[in-house]
């Protein structure tokens, strides 16, 4: 494999981690909604 494909592959992966750890993130820390119908 050359220098120019292991830089593509290695930005793809880490392009793709940071998205995913991004989102992730996001979701464990947003609080939850208030909704009318969960009363109970």
């Amino acid at each position: 494999m050359n220098t120019t494909a292991l830089l593509m592959y290695l930005g793809a992966n880490i392009t793709v981690a940071a998205f995913t750890a991004y989102f992730f993130y996001k979701v464990l820390t947003t609080p939850a909604q208030k909704h009318d119908d969960d009363e109970a």
